[in-house]
């Protein structure tokens, strides 16, 4: 099984960070403006792309401040069943996250743009993060 692995520092703390990936709000203004749904543990996540596709989302693990996971239950046939975790933690006064996408069954093209979209949107959660902005798709300033 393959897995999409990013770790990169946000100039924020911790609380934001995880605010940023446990709220509407917050995850309408890095991911897609179109998400709706439950936030809590077992809860359900919908993030629609436009005509592009959606995904379902259950959240199998909430710890504040330190982790956030949730399992594809419904959407693109190579991404149901696979596992989305941000692991959070401080340091020299930043906070770390490591995010993975875990569980592809194989590293085809969608594999492959899937991962560069995830960079993308992991320099989106920065932008919220520390300038209050993020470019989400549907947003203002996102770019295709």
């Amino acid at each position: 099984m393959a897995s999409i692995k990013h770790l990169f520092h946000i100039n924020a703390p911790k609380e934001k960070v995880y605010n940023a990936l446990t709220s509407i709000d917050g995850l309408s203004n890095w991911w897609t403006v179109q998400t709706s749904g439950e936030i809590s543990l077992n809860g359900a996540l919908e993030f629609r792309f436009g005509e592009l596709g959606y995904n379902k989302m259950k959240i199998i693990a909430l710890k504040p401040g330190e982790l956030v996971k949730w399992e594809c239950i419904d959407g693109p046939r190579d991404w149901i069943g696979t596992k989305i975790s941000f692991q959070l933690d401080e340091k020299d006064g930043k906070t770390r996250v490591r995010f993975e996408h875990a569980g592809w069954k194989e590293e085809n093209d969608f594999f492959g743009a899937c991962s560069f979209s995830w960079g993308r949107y992991m320099e989106s959660l920065r932008q919220l993060c520390q300038a209050g902005k993020g470019e989400a798709f549907g947003s203002e300033g996102y770019r295709r």
